[in-house]
Formats: structure tokens, C-alpha cells, sequence
């Protein structure tokens, strides 16, 4: 991927992407202030470099049902890279896991999972934390509630523009 330089009208084309991605492009265009071309040029651009990893659409929750939820802290007996990799490569790997992060200090792996139920939150914990030798110590928590749930990042300030301004 090539490194881009973002100027104000990309910032601006990623703030209205991450707030609708399914606008037309001539909508974006509009909503931004620049013609069809240009931001069909640039959005690929943006795509092309990194910066939009992928497009997908974020379904409610509660219409799939009783979501089980549930943030978990793993910590592991060995914490070399290998079994570090190793970890990370199979949490991520498996559905039920939303997000997966390494920490420090605290549990060597924090995960976001969504199950439908205890079984399936059963059968993701067979799946990954019993039948790993190397797992120390697994702490989940279960979300009563989804106060929020975002997916928008914070961007940074055009040149020139002090930074909070977004």
C-alpha cells in the first residue's frame, strides 16, 4: 500500500463514509462539494492506501435475538511471540470473536465475543481456551446492556486545523 497525505476533502469524504457508506457517489460528492469523478478518484485512492480497510454493513443486534455478549481476559501461561501468534491466530480466526486485542499490562489478550446463548458461549471457550494447554486463566464478563456501540474512529485535523475540531 502507498502512503497518501490526507488533505481536508479526504478527511471529510472518510467522516461522511464512516457515517453512511452506502450513500451513492454522487450523493458523497454533493454532500462534500466536489464533482462525481474526483470523489470516485479519490475514495479509491483512500481505498487503495489503506486507510478504508472494507465496507460492510452493521446489523441491529436485537433483531438477530437474545445476543450473548461477553468481554473476555485471557491470560496465558507462556507469553513468548510464538504462543502469543499462536493465540492470536486461532481467536481470531474463530467467528464468535468480534475483536481481539493484546494488552499489557493485565491479561496478555482482551476479546469482544457475541454468541446466541450460554451453549454457544460453551462451545467458543471449548474451543479456545480449554483445549489450549498454554491458557492460564480465562475472566469473561456478560453485557446486561449495550449502552453504545460504535465503529467510527476519530480522524485526524486537517493541516492547519487545531486538533479536537472533528
Amino acid at each position: 500500500m502507498k502512503q497518501i497525505t490526507l488533505d481536508a476533502t479526504d478527511l471529510q469524504l472518510l467522516d461522511a463514509l464512516q457515517q453512511d457508506a452506502s450513500q451513492s457517489n454522487q450523493a458523497l460528492a454533493e454532500r462534500v462539494g466536489i464533482s462525481p469523478p474526483t470523489c470516485l478518484r479519490r475514495v479509491r485512492r483512500l481505498r487503495e492506501s489503506g486507510w478504508i480497510e472494507r465496507v460492510v454493513a452493521v446489523l441491529g443486534a436485537e433483531r438477530v435475538g437474545a445476543l450473548l455478549t461477553a468481554v473476555v481476559e485471557v491470560s496465558l501461561d507462556r507469553q513468548d511471540a510464538a504462543a502469543l501468534d499462536a493465540f492470536e491466530q486461532r481467536a481470531v480466526a474463530d467467528e464468535g470473536v468480534q475483536q481481539c486485542y493484546r494488552v499489557s499490562p493485565g491479561p496478555d489478550f482482551v476479546l469482544v465475543v457475541a454468541v446466541l446463548d450460554m451453549p454457544g458461549y460453551h462451545a467458543l471457550a471449548q474451543r479456545l481456551f480449554t483445549t489450549d494447554a498454554n491458557v492460564r486463566n480465562v475472566k469473561a464478563f456478560f453485557s446486561v446492556k449495550r449502552a453504545k456501540f460504535a465503529t467510527r474512529v476519530p480522524l485526524p485535523a486537517p493541516e492547519g486545523e487545531p486538533a479536537g475540531n472533528r
